[in-house]
């Protein structure tokens, strides 16, 4: 039988590829093995080089600049480069790591350490896209004071199990302008009676914004007589029947709001810009110093105050959390880890930098690093220091994303 010269041509090429292609697969290195945290010593060394892509929102100049200091701490520090990857919706950096994960990409993600909580945890929890637990070995920790502080341990109702670090607090806190508002409004009914007799003053961001989002939290959890429904999945309740005092309430807000309720501002800084502008005389901020940086920094007339509500405000920790197939675990928890310094926590609640609260048990400090959280007299348009005693727990992940969908099926895209 002739021999078929193509066909030998053919299957020598194939067997050569096959051969070639063995060797190769045989002199590749294994996948690293994850840092052990309890090794501390060792992650610090294996960190040393490494650049940290860490996801974290971008949409305000004093996280902004708080990330910059941090990086360069971290540089200076540890020798570990860290790039701040600007998000605008941390669902966006969710969906890559999920990407990543259906593509087989399980050693070489894009994310090394994101900002997260809420419904993105949860959301990453259940599909199994987070390292760990390695939150609680990290040598910081322990300078929360987790037994006495359990919110730095419970996500939305979730308990975290060291598969994120805590590294601030959030509360919603409302401030206005004294020289236009004497008396303003303590609860969501008196805020609807301010709105009328104060038509485009006030207005709350567009969903699926996380401030915007959080207000109609806080608004549901005080209009419902069904509050403990708020703590379960949103699955185990009517939701119709929870929500319904809501929207009522909303459909009379919105004609009494800026632009009457025909678009929403973007953001909570959007808010802060409008009433620098003059163009509300009462807004709200997730976090409590918000007005008074702004103040210092003349973005708001010196006669702005802040307060919280009459029956408490919502609040919650923000975390950071290293997606399972981050290249660079080690310099991630190194930068976790120093985010729960006294050094890097004192300056992130200097008003100065950003002003977002401290996750530590200050108190149980040493006297040296307490000393690093003194700011001398409280600021005019700050809050009193026990102001922020009553915090409303944030209800279970699920009903964020219910909320918005809702909201955005009622209300649409403005």
């Amino acid at each position: 039988m002739p021999i078929n010269r193509n066909s030998l041509r053919v299957a020598l090429s194939t067997t050569l590829a096959t051969t070639i292609s063995t060797a190769m697969l045989a002199l590749t290195p294994p996948a690293m093995a994850n840092p052990d945290p309890s090794d501390w010593q060792s992650v610090v060394a294996d960190a040393e080089g490494q650049t940290v892509y860490w996801n974290a929102w971008g949409g305000d100049t004093r996280t902004n600049r708080y990330i910059d200091w941090v990086a360069e701490q971290m540089q200076a520090q540890y020798g570990i480069e860290v790039e701040h990857v600007k998000l605008d919706d941390t669902g966006s950096a969710v969906a890559r790591v999920l990407a990543e994960k259906q593509a087989g990409n399980d050693d070489d993600g894009s994310i090394d350490l994101i900002w997260i909580n809420g419904e993105n945890f949860a959301a990453m929890r259940e599909s199994d896209l987070l390292f760990g637990p390695f939150a609680e070995a990290l040598p910081n920790f322990a300078l929360t004071n987790a037994a006495e502080n359990p919110e730095v341990v419970t996500d939305f109702t979730l308990p975290t199990e060291g598969y994120e670090s805590p590294w601030g607090k959030a509360q919603i806190t409302f401030y206005y302008d004294s020289a236009q508002t004497e008396t303003p409004p303590q609860d969501m009914q008196s805020l609807l009676t301010w709105a009328e007799a104060n038509p485009g003053q006030f207005s709350y961001p567009r969903i699926p914004d996380f401030t915007g989002s959080t207000f109609l939290k806080q608004a549901l959890i005080e209009l419902t007589d069904q509050d403990e429904a708020l703590y379960q999945p949103v699955s185990e309740s009517d939701f119709d029947a929870v929500t319904a005092p809501l929207w009522a309430y909303l459909d009379a807000l919105h004609p009494h709001l800026w632009r009457s309720g025909r678009t929403f501002p973007d953001s909570g800084p959007h808010l802060r810009t409008l009433m620098s502008d003059g163009e509300l005389s009462l807004a709200f901020s997730f976090y409590p110093t918000d007005a008074a940086v702004a103040v210092m920094e003349y973005e708001l007339p010196e006669s702005v105050r802040s307060y919280v509500l009459a029956g408490g405000t919502l609040g919650n920790v923000h975390f950071v959390a290293i997606p399972y197939n981050s290249p660079h675990k080690a310099g991630a928890m190194v930068l976790a880890d120093f985010l729960l310094s006294p050094q890097a926590q004192a300056e992130k609640q200097s008003l100065a930098m950003w002003g977002d609260r401290s996750v530590l048990d200050i108190d149980q400090l040493e006297a040296a690093d307490q000393a690093l959280f003194e700011q001398g007299d409280r600021h005019p348009s700050a809050l009193a220091a026990d102001a922020l005693s009553n915090t409303l727990p944030e209800p279970h992940p699920s009903w964020m994303t219910a909320l918005q969908d809702a909201w955005l099926e009622r209300y649409g895209v403005n």
